[in-house]
């Protein structure tokens, strides 16, 4: 497995994206532990979760305690750097809120680091900015975490510009991570990605396969993917991802998934070299 840095760690240039695993046609349990043993077998060693990723107000967490007890479960789950995030929150009525208080995200990130079991997170993200509560004080939340030793990284989740520069002064130059939705169908993050990539902070595309036609053949395609797909003998969302790696080398798609067929063909992608011509293309698309 190709790797690329998220601040000081060395991690698979393609990740996990675990909400899949725990909200809405969330599969067994059984089957998504499968899923992450998949991965972890195919050379993933970043996995993204967040707090919110459940579905009732019982279970909040689900999905950093299943992802806690996959990899105590599998012998390559201590080299995984596990992000997490907090700040969004699902009542349990299938809608999702926001609390960005200092107080709260203190409070949450306690009880992450509870459910996965470690004495400090790897990176801690703060999930979405909440209108109600200054950026700044928000983002100061994560610097006294970092100063505490509560988690290792800081990184941020939905953000402009803006916000970028602001979270990475706030946390004295240690910004490491920014987490926006990026894909063929939602591409108004691209100031964002060449912002990080003139920073160097890590970029972690969320839903990187809007717009690609899924295995059940459902939703909207874009011929150029399928097209650069079938010249290669590779599925649409394989060169989703290599596409995304092209574009800059502080990538790192977090493809969400809920089976282990799924997860083994998005890690293709880090071999998979496309052409300037193909890259301009899909550009373009």
């Amino acid at each position: 497995m190709k790797t690329r840095r998220i601040g000081t760690v060395e991690v698979s240039s393609i990740g996990l994206g675990g909400m899949p695993m725990s909200i809405e046609g969330r599969p067994d349990e059984a089957r998504s532990v499968a899923t992450i043993h998949a991965a972890l077998d195919a050379g993933v060693t970043f996995i993204d979760t967040a707090d919110a990723y459940h579905l009732l107000a019982t279970d909040v967490g689900h999905n950093e305690s299943l992802i806690a007890k996959a990899l105590a479960s599998h012998s390559g789950g201590s080299e995984v750097l596990v992000a997490t995030k907090g700040g969004h929150l699902r009542p349990g009525d299938g809608s999702w809120t926001l609390n960005g208080s200092p107080e709260y995200i203190k409070r949450a990130c306690e009880q992450s680091l509870r459910r996965l079991g470690v004495e400090s997170i790897g990176l801690y993200q703060f999930h979405r900015p909440d209108p109600k509560v200054p950026y700044e004080e928000s983002v100061g939340a994560l610097r006294e975490l970092l100063d505490e030793g509560k988690i290792q990284q800081a990184g941020i989740s939905n953000a402009t510009p803006e916000r970028i520069r602001a979270a990475d002064e706030i946390l004295g130059g240690r910004l490491v991570s920014v987490q926006n939705q990026f894909s063929p169908a939602f591409r108004s993050s691209e100031p964002e990605l060449d912002l990080c990539t003139e920073l160097g902070i890590a970029f972690l595309p969320w839903s990187p396969f809007g717009g690609i036609k899924n295995a059940a053949g459902l939703g909207s395609s874009y011929a150029a993917f399928n097209r650069v797909a079938e010249a290669h003998g590779v599925s649409p969302q394989r060169v989703c991802l290599a596409w995304m790696l092209a574009k800059s080398p502080v990538v790192v798609p977090i493809p969400g998934s809920s089976r282990p067929e799924t997860i083994t063909d998005s890690v293709g992608a880090a071999d998979l070299a496309l052409t300037p011509a193909e890259v301009a293309e899909l550009d373009a698309a």
